[in-house]
């Protein structure tokens, strides 16, 4: 990782890719990530870690199962949401969004558990920004 500051805004431009985030930095034994969304992911879990979510650009939904029911969360740009382990999710961005997460090095972007995994999703644990 590097030792200078990141520009996100140019980390974003770096790559086209949807649903395929990019490792910015890390912090301790966490990945500082940045992806490009729009449209619809998958419904997935972590069961072992809480999901971080901060809107850079655009806005996010995300549709959460959970003990009390289905609701969906609207994340505008500037707004941060934490998913807790265990509960199902699917993030969708219906006009596209620029976003930043932050999870244990190696997590999944679909998770533990996941519906089937379409051609267009990377479910890789993230790529190096230099990729």
């Amino acid at each position: 990782m590097s030792s200078e500051p990141i520009s996100l805004k140019e980390a974003l431009a770096s790559f086209d890719a949807l649903w395929s985030p990019r490792i910015v930095t890390r912090v301790n034994d966490y990945d500082v990530r940045v992806a490009k969304v729009e449209g619809e992911h998958i419904w997935h879990v972590h069961d072992d870690t809480d999901e971080f979510f901060l809107v850079l650009d655009g806005e996010l939904r995300i549709s959460l199962r959970e003990p009390d029911g289905e609701r969906t969360v609207r994340l505008p740009r500037g707004t941060a949401f934490t998913v807790p382990r265990g509960i199902e999710h699917k993030p969708y961005a219906p006009t596209g969004a620029a976003i930043l997460m932050f999870e244990p090095t190696g997590t999944p972007t679909v998770g533990d558990r996941h519906d089937e995994i379409p051609g267009h999703v990377d479910s890789t644990t993230g790529h190096p920004l230099s990729a």
